[in-house]
């Protein structure tokens, strides 16, 4: 249905923009204007214009911007022609009259909702009222999930019965050729055959719009020990999901949308899970802003999405992977995807789940505490870049460090938005010029301070192996503290590196303190995990150390040692960080010896730092 310009400018005169917004959120007089905390991100103080006048409010937080029109489909999450409805009853308008073609349209979507949300109904009840649904209920209870929470997602069971569905709709007023449009039935392969249920013994999940209505289904098998075993050796697929249809495309759809959409509006961060049951265990856990891709890699359509969902300026959503190879793969294609589409203040994190875990798995296992210091632990998107580029690797020749620059910005390349592209670039010549030029930086940046300039911090954010010794806040040192981190997240390569572990003396006391507080529990207790080494290191009086050490300011120097690498490449890198402090350490002794053996004049000392400086020269093992 068209609604002409010319009504539209008839409906905005005869209604007063604050007065309407008036009804939503409190609004106060700001002398010609009105302001209010905006009611599409989270603020204490009023950032939110109204001009009548102009008719149109902004938000100078969060950047919402619009009409009377833009406000009610935004705020009440209604469709356009509804929102136009709704305010025209207000104006006092008649609605325009639709073509027939349109009403048509509009009367077969609305049937067809209508059917979908009859479908849900029924398997909810197959569900809940014993029978064929008893053993999946009392599955899905012992996963964990919360009678509120079957509710919320209102989540059910196809009965094996083929003609089970067909028969219950069929009884409602529904026709075969509805459920079949809608993807709920499936015709039959054989002549004069009659139609039946596309999903059958399988718990059913409901696919909304943004809107909330059902637009789809995703049905699971029960487990093999819960299903009766078949004679026909046939194994169905695990997950199957609806066919597009009139109502649902599932490159532009996410499972849960319509919740996250709201939870983002209170502040929650949007997550990207791979299945239905992660986002149901997050959104029971309190992560509130997950959403799932429909079975398949993540869609151009689907990254707009997650970008319109956040009502915050800065839309930063979080895309969880397995740790291992193939979801590092996965992770890599996705970043493939989002470059062309990245804008200003448009980005995206890429977190790891622990090898063999999934969010619902470790939600289930260490609690949401543990999935909150994965997604804590998230790497901006050119963080992830550089560690693809430089994990494991080491670039000791120019060649190759001209090979990574290339790599770099040939992938970069494809950033479409100019201004987003030229920051990318930068950062690739500043990110190299730290990694290999670091003394350069030094040299430039005490120059600039010489001469009264305002030198920008360095901000070295190591990935792969390559390496970086910089003090940060109350003498922590970066190095000293990714040598730390990599033990703390990875305990299991302490028996490999106990020897140099050992030997290692970091600058701050207070992380020596720690280093030994480590070695005395690792060497009482073998097998620990990193949550459980963490909770003794707090409970001994390093809470503190241990916030500073694993967290941001840390990792994004390097990234290898957050949660969910690969715990022999942590090693290995390990290894080469270690290798080059302790011949740094070397070196230094040396400078400071000469230094000394010149003041004493001392040939003998002299003689042994020559000894000394051939050997740190030649590498330190």
């Amino acid at each position: 249905m068209t609604i002409s310009p010319r009504f539209l400018d008839e409906l905005r005169s005869r209604l007063t923009l604050s007065d309407m917004i008036g009804r939503r959120v409190k609004v106060i007089r700001a002398g010609r204007e009105f302001k209010a905390c905006c009611p599409f991100h989270r603020e204490k103080t009023p950032s939110f214009t109204i001009n009548d006048d102009k008719q149109f409010y902004h938000c100078f937080g969060c950047g919402a911007h619009g009409d009377v029109v833009n406000f009610f489909m935004n705020h009440d999450n209604l469709s356009f022609i509804d929102t136009v409805e709704m305010l025209c009853a207000e104006a006092g308008l008649t609605m325009p009259q639709p073509d027939p073609a349109s009403v048509r349209k509009a009367e077969k979507t609305r049937d067809l909702n209508a059917l979908m949300d009859a479908a849900a109904d029924y398997f909810t009840s197959i569900l809940h009222n014993g029978g064929e649904g008893e053993t999946a209920l009392r599955y899905l209870l012992e996963r964990g999930l919360t009678p509120e929470t079957l509710q919320a997602f209102r989540i059910g069971f196809a009965p094996a019965d083929g003609q089970a569905l067909r028969k219950a709709l069929r009884e409602e007023g529904y026709k075969d050729a509805q459920m079949i449009e809608a993807g709920l039935l499936k015709p039959s392969s054989k002549s004069g055959g009659q139609p039946y249920g596309f999903f059958r013994d399988r718990v059913m999940f409901p696919v909304s719009d943004r809107r909330g209505r059902i637009v789809a289904f995703g049905g699971r098998v029960l487990p093999d020990h819960l299903r009766p075993p078949r004679t026909d050796g046939f194994t169905p697929p695990k997950y199957m999901n609806s066919a597009d249809t009139p109502l649902f495309d599932k490159g532009r759809t996410l499972y849960g949308e319509s919740l996250a959409r709201q939870a983002a509006r209170a502040g929650h961060t949007i997550l990207v899970a791979e299945g239905y049951m992660d986002v149901i265990a997050c959104h029971q856990a309190g992560f509130k802003g997950a959403v799932a891709p429909m079975g398949t890699a993540l869609t151009e359509e689907q990254i707009l999405l997650l970008w319109s969902m956040n009502p915050e300026r800065e839309k930063n959503p979080v895309l969880c992977f397995d740790g291992d190879k193939a979801g590092r793969s996965a992770a890599a294609r996705a970043c493939e995807r989002i470059l062309p589409l990245l804008k200003p203040d448009q980005s995206a994190r890429f977190a790891f789940m622990p090898e063999g875990e999934d969010p619902d798995s470790l939600i289930r296992t260490g609690g949401p505490h543990a999935l909150k210091e994965i997604l804590r632990a998230a790497m901006p998107l050119f963080d992830f870049l550089w560690a693809t580029h430089t994990a494991g690797r080491r670039f000791e020749t120019p060649e190759s460090r001209a090979g990574l620059k290339k790599a770099l910005l040939d992938q970069i390349s494809h950033i479409a938005d100019s201004d987003v592209q030229t920051h990318y670039r930068a950062l690739v010549h500043e990110r190299i010029a730290q990694a290999f030029f670091p003394h350069q930086g030094a040299r430039k940046a005490r120059n600039e301070q010489k001469h009264g300039g305002s030198a920008l911090p360095a901000r070295p954010k190591n990935q792969g192996g390559l390496k970086v010794r910089r003090p940060v806040k109350d003498g922590l040192c970066i190095q000293d503290s990714i040598l730390l981190a990599a033990v703390m997240n990875y305990p299991a390569i302490y028996e490999s590196i106990e020897d140099s572990f050992g030997r290692f003396t970091p600058a701050a006391p207070r992380l020596d303190a720690l280093r030994q507080e480590i070695i005395a529990v690792l060497d009482r207790e073998s097998g620990l995990d990193a949550a459980v080494l963490r909770s003794m290191l707090c409970a001994s009086g390093f809470e503190q150390e241990c916030r500073d050490i694993l967290g941001e300011s840390v990792y994004v120097h390097a990234a290898f040692c957050r949660p969910g690498a690969d715990a022999g490449q942590v090693e290995a890198l390990w290894r080469d960080l270690w290798r080059e402090r302790e011949r740094r350490d070397v070196l230094q002794e040396v400078r400071d010896g000469r230094k000394e053996a010149f003041r004493l004049s001392s040939t003998e000392e002299e003689d042994r730092l020559k000894s000394l400086h051939q050997a740190g020269a030649g590498g330190a093992e």
